[in-house]
C-alpha cells in the first residue's frame, strides 16, 4: 500500500479548487500526468473515488467533498503547530500576520509599526488590508494571527477584545470654513457634496446608518475605496467627507465641522481566532497594541 504524504492532500485539494488537473498542475509546477497519477495513488490508498472525471470540469465526488474538509482542517493545524515549534518566546524573530479595515491604514497602522519595530526588531510583519469580513475569514482560515475591525455583529469562532471607542466627524478643506454654520443640522448636508468609503466597507455602513436614522438624503459625490483618497479629495476640492476624528487631528489641512446629532461612536476591537494557537509574537503584538491606545489617549472602549 502506498503510504499517505501532504503532497498527496496538496495536490488533491488544488484540483478541487481548480476543477482542472491542467490547471492545477501549473499552479503546483507539476506535469499533468505527475500530477493525475499522485491523486489516483491518493484514492488507491483509500480504497475510494475522490474526483469525478466524467465531466467537462473535474469534480468531488462526495467522498470526495468529505475528506477535502478534513484535508484543508489538517493542513491548517499542520502549519499552526509548524509555527508554535519555531515560536521563538525572547522575540529574537518571528513573524506576524495581521489584517486591518482601510480606516486604521489612515492613523493606527503606522504608529504601530513603528513601535513593533522599535519594541521587536527581529519580528517581521505581513499586513493586509480589507473589509472586516474578510479579515474574519481570513483568520478563520488560520491566514491571520489578528485582526483590527470593529465590534458588533462577528463570525462564529473569531473573538474580539475591546481596544478604544473610535468618534467620526463631517470633515471639510479650507474651501468649507466660511460657509458651513456650526453645529451643521444634518439635514444641511442636503446641500454639501459629499466624498464617502464605498459601500462595501464597514465605516460606510456606520455613516449610512447614521443618515438614515437621521432621515437626511446626502449628496454623495464621489465614492473611494481608500481613506487617502477621500483626505486628497476634500483637501483640493469643495467637498466634504466623514473621517475618524484621529484621522483628522494628524492633517492639519483638514477642518473638523460638528454635526448636530453628532454621528455615534464605535469601539474598536482587536479579532482572533477563538482556540488558535498564539504566538508570542501575536501575544506581543497584542500588549503593544494595548499600550500604543493608552499613550496616545485614544477614549477607552464603552
Amino acid at each position: 500500500m502506498a503510504v499517505l504524504e501532504l503532497r498527496h492532500l496538496r495536490y488533491l485539494l488544488a484540483v478541487a479548487e481548480h476543477g482542472s488537473f491542467t490547471r492545477a498542475a501549473e499552479e503546483l509546477h507539476i506535469s499533468q500526468p505527475t500530477l493525475s497519477q499522485q491523486v489516483k495513488q491518493l484514492e488507491r490508498t483509500l480504497g475510494v473515488q475522490l474526483l469525478d472525471r466524467t465531466g467537462r470540469a473535474v469534480r468531488l465526488t462526495d467522498a470526495g467533498a468529505v475528506y477535502t474538509d478534513h484535508a484543508r482542517r489538517a493542513l491548517r493545524d499542520l502549519a499552526a503547530a509548524e509555527r508554535a515549534v519555531h515560536d521563538v518566546q525572547d522575540l529574537s524573530r518571528g513573524h506576524l500576520r495581521l489584517g486591518v479595515t482601510p480606516t486604521f491604514t489612515a492613523y493606527l497602522v503606522g504608529p504601530l509599526t513603528a513601535a513593533l519595530h522599535a519594541r521587536h526588531p527581529g519580528v517581521s510583519l505581513a499586513l493586509t488590508e480589507t473589509t472586516q469580513d474578510r479579515v474574519e475569514a481570513a483568520l478563520l482560515a488560520d491566514d491571520l494571527d489578528l485582526g483590527i475591525a470593529f465590534s458588533g455583529t462577528h463570525l462564529p469562532g473569531v473573538t474580539p477584545t475591546p481596544l478604544f471607542t473610535e468618534t467620526l466627524g463631517l470633515v471639510t478643506g479650507t474651501h468649507h470654513l466660511r460657509t458651513l454654520p456650526e453645529p451643521l443640522p444634518v439635514q444641511d448636508l442636503r446641500d454639501v457634496q459629499l466624498a464617502l468609503l464605498s459601500g462595501d466597507f464597514a465605516t460606510r455602513a456606520h455613516i449610512d446608518a447614521y443618515f438614515a436614522q437621521a432621515r437626511a438624503a446626502p449628496r454623495i459625490a464621489v465614492e473611494a475605496n481608500s481613506v487617502q483618497a477621500l483626505t486628497e479629495i476634500v483637501r483640493r476640492t469643495p467637498v466634504a467627507t466623514v473621517l475618524p476624528d484621529a484621522v483628522t487631528h494628524d492633517h492639519p489641512h483638514l477642518t473638523p465641522v460638528a454635526l448636530d446629532p453628532p454621528l455615534p461612536p464605535r469601539t474598536v476591537t482587536l479579532l482572533h481566532r477563538e482556540g488558535a494557537y498564539r504566538s508570542a509574537a501575536a501575544r506581543a503584538f497584542a500588549e503593544l497594541t494595548h499600550d500604543l491606545v493608552r499613550t496616545r489617549g485614544y477614549a477607552p472602549p464603552r
